[in-house]
């Protein structure tokens, strides 16, 4: 197992423990994990960079320290029981069955009972309301809205889409003219008429969260010409800005995701890119999160904004710690 899958456990577990034992000693907290005291420590700065969205003063995990002892004094609401929405179990049940079929994984049998009792408790599961973590819907979820974009297009009807746009990470709501479905680089799309943008779009189907056929024809402008997929779906868009980032081991899976461009192999498996982006409050809480694995190369504004939130969250702690 790769130190990430090693560490996201650890970082889920680390709250709720360190709550039913205030004043707990790192080093007895550090034996608890089978991790050193220096890991521990660095578990829990990146903690301190996690919380609720806004990110800022009152939002963050607090974390205090008194010596060599640890105390949560915020814990953002992790220490109430882990609820996945429908969405949640879909995102996961995908990564674990991908899992499954890794060569060489150590304990398939563990994996299965895992999926057996996460699919057990889908139908317990809270409505979605949002789309898939990832971005990524589970097979049989895009097969069914294939189905229903493809009845849409022979009836030539129009559909009401609720779309994740990973870029932005947010969910939109769209009434689309349907023109075709297209498969480019093994993915499946949707071509349409975006009455929202005023333009012909291409939507990943299994970005799609909820797709409802509407009682009114589909009519696509004259105008409406079919996207040329020659050199793949990306296009680069008039606000989106570069971002030259440099991925250690653990942040690659942001090259995997995410589009990105004249991609460069580095030594100690490290992988410079460069990535477009248009909200910079939402690439700042990607690097964020990733826990000092990215680097920003440039521009000079983005790794400003970086450090100014990261020091925003040490200097909060900082003044809790100078309080008590």
């Amino acid at each position: 197992m790769s130190a990430a899958q090693d560490r996201l456990p650890r970082l889920l577990a680390l709250v709720p423990y360190l709550l039913a034992r205030p004043g707990i000693p790192i080093a007895e907290a550090a034996a608890d994990f089978g991790v050193s005291a220096k890991q521990l420590r660095k578990d829990l700065e990146l903690l301190w960079m996690c919380g609720l969205p806004g990110y800022g003063p009152g939002d963050l995990i607090d974390i205090s320290f008194d010596e060599d002892t640890v105390t949560v004094a915020f814990d953002a609401g992790m220490r109430r029981p882990l609820r996945l929405t429908g969405a949640e179990a879909t995102a996961l049940l995908v990564a674990l069955r991908a899992l499954l079929e890794t060569p060489g994984v150590a304990d398939a049998d563990a994996i299965r009972r895992a999926v057996a009792k996460i699919e057990s408790a889908a139908g317990q599961a809270r409505p979605g309301g949002v789309a898939v973590g990832l971005g990524v819907r589970e097979a049989e979820d895009t097969a069914r809205v294939r189905e229903v974009v493809q009845s849409a297009l022979r009836a030539a009807l129009a559909l009401r889409i609720s779309y994740y746009t990973a870029s932005k990470d947010e969910v939109t709501e769209r009434t689309v003219d349907p023109m075709r479905v297209l498969i480019v680089d093994g993915r499946g799309y949707l071509e349409a008429w975006c009455r929202r943008a005023e333009g012909v779009r291409l939507f990943r189907l299994d970005r799609v969260d909820e797709v409802v056929v509407l009682d009114e024809p589909a009519a696509p402008p004259p105008y409406a010409e079919p996207t040329d997929t020659s050199d793949g779906v990306f296009r680069v868009a008039p606000d989106q800005r570069t971002a030259r980032l440099v991925l250690r081991p653990d942040a690659r899976w942001v090259a995997e995701y995410y589009p990105v461009e004249d991609v460069e192999e580095l030594d100690g498996g490290r992988l410079r890119v460069r990535m477009r982006y248009s909200d910079t409050s939402w690439i700042v809480r990607l690097l964020l999160g990733q826990g000092g694995e990215v680097v920003v190369e440039e521009p000079a504004e983005l790794a400003r904004a970086v450090r100014e939130q990261a020091a925003a969250a040490v200097a909060r702690v900082d003044r809790h710690l100078a309080a008590t």
